[in-house]
């Protein structure tokens, strides 16, 4: 069954084309804002450019990341590579905690010992850098939710634009007697928000990775809903996780309450994927039909050693 996808989302080509412009976009605030940085002597201004360089460097794993997940499955790698995309967000959320914690270190020696610096520059290239970190997330704001890949880009654009806004309100405090402290003051504030954002989305990716239900689909919840929808088939022996973005799985053992034809096992099993599909984007459904039962009952059944 195809995945279902949100009303408005870009499809494959669009979204590409769209990561790209985001990459031309940080690329050229990420020069800019390093030479502006080094000029003003701002550290707010080269954390924002470290923070759009890291921008640019998870936009184009997101894209790699995305090409590679389309192709097809193989003998060898049976469910197809959607997991590359989980990979590069991965990737890209401890890089983006190495660089914070880095920023940040260096923000506390300068709060140690302030730096005057200089407020027109430094105004100039936070003003550029704003309108064309808002550019980005306009262009990335509409993504399946659920495509962690594309959503790890779209928390650097929206990270970096809130980044921007600090920066500009810095540059505004510069010449005033806490200038100084107010420059590695919203470097920190802004590492603050990057390192919480990038630590729930390195929760997500490793839970995916050690197969882990999806966050919003609990399986008892599931197999309530399948066993009320329909009375004459008991789920257990379940497994649910997600092999990638878009890409929802689900196993389970079907006890029947009568024996059934095979042609109308197959029509019951087809509306119970449908359910799963509908309530629980679920896009891949394996069920074992029995009618005497394997000996097991349990809802996540028991692994033999």
């Amino acid at each position: 069954m195809d995945h279902h996808h949100e009303h408005g989302v870009p499809e494959n080509g669009e979204m590409d084309l769209r990561l790209w412009l985001s990459a031309l976009l940080n690329g050229a605030i990420t020069l800019a804002e390093f030479l502006g940085g080094i000029v003003s002597g701002s550290l707010a201004l080269l954390s924002d450019a470290a923070h759009n360089l890291s921008d640019v460097a998870a936009v184009v794993l997101a894209l790699w990341a995305r090409r590679f997940s389309r192709r097809p499955p193989t003998t060898r790698h049976t469910y197809g590579f959607k997991r590359a995309e989980v990979l590069a967000a991965l990737l890209n959320a401890v890089v983006l905690i190495g660089i914070t914690v880095l920023i940040a270190r260096e923000a506390v020696v300068r709060l140690l010992h302030p730096e005057p610096v200089k407020q027109g520059i430094m105004l100039a290239v936070a003003l550029v850098a704003l309108f064309a970190n808002v550019g980005s997330v306009l262009l990335l704001r509409r993504h399946d939710k659920d495509d962690v890949n594309v959503r790890s880009a779209f928390l650097h654009m929206a990270q970096d634009a809130l980044a921007s806004l600090a920066v500009v309100i810095a540059a505004l405090l510069a010449h005033t007697r806490v200038g100084p402290y107010v420059d590695p003051a919203a470097a920190l504030l802004v590492g603050l928000a990057v390192l919480r954002s990038a630590l729930s989305l390195v929760w997500e990716t490793v839970s995916t990775l050690m197969e882990g239900a999806p966050g919003d689909a609990d399986v008892e919840t599931i197999v309530a809903g399948v066993t009320s929808a329909f009375p004459v088939a008991k789920l257990h022996h379940v497994h649910v996780w997600q092999n990638g973005p878009g890409q929802r799985l689900l196993t389970a053992h079907v006890t029947l309450e009568r024996d059934m034809a095979a042609s109308a096992t197959e029509e019951l099993f087809g509306r119970i994927r449908e359910h799963l599909h509908e309530k629980w984007a679920i896009t891949h459904t394996t069920l074992e039909p029995e009618v005497e039962g394997c000996g097991e009952t349990s809802l996540l059944g028991e692994w033999e050693e």
